[in-house]
């Protein structure tokens, strides 16, 4: 992937971060966060785009999603996880396991939720995003090459190989 494309990918991350952020916190609706994040930074196309593919993503897998916080994010309530922190691993286990796009391998994945967390939370969250993602990787095959096939989504990954 060209550092441009890679970079404007990051952008729309972090546009999608903060519209979860503002939806979680305000409760403003996701893509009207997406909508004041594109007029605060003047994002292009295409990075609206990957991130309105991120959000409706991770709004139609939330529950999964979440479950699966609950159970790897061992000792930890999820309510009680730093927002950013809960939002950010929302990103990355949508890309990680539902998201099935071979052209973001779970490294790059894994990646991009731990850099998030360095730039808007603490690098002790960069270590526990990469934790938690790197688990889920294991678990579920994710080589980090995105030769993988993503879990179905919902009800499926009510239990996971690991026992979780």
């Amino acid at each position: 992937m060209s550092g441009e494309k890679a970079g404007a990918r990051r952008r729309a991350r972090e546009a999608a971060l903060q519209a979860l952020f503002q939806w979680e916190a305000a409760g403003h609706p996701v893509l009207a966060g997406l909508d004041w994040a594109a007029a605060e930074y003047g994002l292009e196309e295409d990075v609206l785009a990957f991130a309105r593919e991120l959000l409706n993503g991770v709004m139609a897998e939330r529950r999964a999603i979440d479950d699966l916080i609950a159970r790897y994010a061992r000792d930890w309530d999820i309510q009680r996880l730093a927002r950013v922190d809960r939002n950010i691993l929302r990103i990355g286990i949508y890309e990680l396991l539902f998201a099935n796009r071979p052209d973001v391998p779970a490294a790059v994945a894994i990646n991009e939720a731990v850099e998030l967390a360095k730039r808007f939370s603490s690098a002790e969250s960069g270590r526990f995003v990469n934790g938690i993602l790197g688990q889920l990787a294991r678990d579920y095959g994710k080589s980090g090459d995105g030769d993988a096939s993503s879990p179905p989504s919902g009800t499926a990954l009510a239990t996971d190989p690991a026992g979780h």
